[in-house]
């Protein structure tokens, strides 16, 4: 099993959830974080034309356990409904799972996802 963790944009979340959705994925965890790419932020115009760094930007980290052989679909539909082409775009991070186990249940492996 692989936990997928994916930094993308807060305007593509409904669009990333609805992609792995109908792939089937239906449990998966969202959490607000912030943090910045190779960019290191975003130089904006700021009033009386001073220049103001945002460096910590808000996004969206997504987070989905599958099998082994789900994890290309997976990805490529999350890249598919996260990229807007520009800078920001986001991360996907790919990760081992040793074990999961349903606490309602005490299934463990690939049952308990």
């Amino acid at each position: 099993m692989k936990k997928i963790e994916a930094i993308i944009r807060p305007e593509k979340l409904n669009e990333v959830k609805d992609a792995l959705d109908d792939l089937g994925f239906h449990g998966m965890n969202f959490t607000q974080v912030t943090g910045r790419g190779a960019q290191r932020g975003v130089v904006h115009q700021g009033r009386g034309g001073e220049t103001v760094t945002v460096d910590l930007l808000p996004k969206i980290k997504v987070e989905v356990v599958v099998s082994d052989r789900a994890v290309e679909r997976v990805i490529d539909a999350i890249v598919q409904a996260a990229r807007t082409g520009n800078i920001g775009d986001g991360k996907i991070f790919v990760l081992p799972v040793d074990e999961a186990v349903r606490v309602r249940t005490g299934e463990r492996g690939e049952v308990a996802v």
